[in-house]
């Protein structure tokens, strides 16, 4: 393992990366489903956002898995962070859009202030980099 890429992590293979993959589109879609249905809600903001965050967790979760044969399993997702950078190329990159996302998790999941629309717009742009990212590991 890496210096970076320290902390808890766990072996997975392509089908694990195939089915994180496939719940990072779902919750990419869900995402903008609520997106586009709540943009008079303000609460639909922070739901659709907290989806966006599930989908960058799971879409680093398949880049690691594809390019790594591991990912990181401890309680901070801010593990994986650290580890995707360890994916090359790109990672440096992918890892800055799942920070992002983790920087407006709490408030997403669990605030009691809702996300803007410009967090918002943040938000579904940096899941869908990460879900193109793992696309393109998984085709490799």
């Amino acid at each position: 393992m890496s210096p970076r890429g320290t902390g808890r992590t766990s072996p997975c293979n392509r089908h694990e990366a195939q089915v994180r993959f496939g719940h990072a589109v779902k919750y990419r879609e869900v995402a903008e489903l609520v997106a586009l249905e709540g943009e008079e809600d303000a609460a639909s903001a922070s739901v659709a956002g907290g989806f966006a965050v599930l989908s960058g967790i799971a879409a680093a979760d398949a880049a690691c898995c594809a390019a790594l044969g591991r990912r990181a399993r401890g309680q901070d997702h801010r593990q994986a962070v650290a580890l995707l950078t360890d994916v090359q190329p790109g990672g440096s990159d992918a890892a800055r859009h799942l920070e992002r996302l983790l920087n407006v998790k709490d408030a997403a999941h669990y605030g009691v202030i809702n996300l803007t629309s410009a967090e918002l717009r943040r938000a579904l742009r940096s899941a869908e980099r990460l879900g193109d990212f793992a696309k393109e590991l998984l085709a490799r």
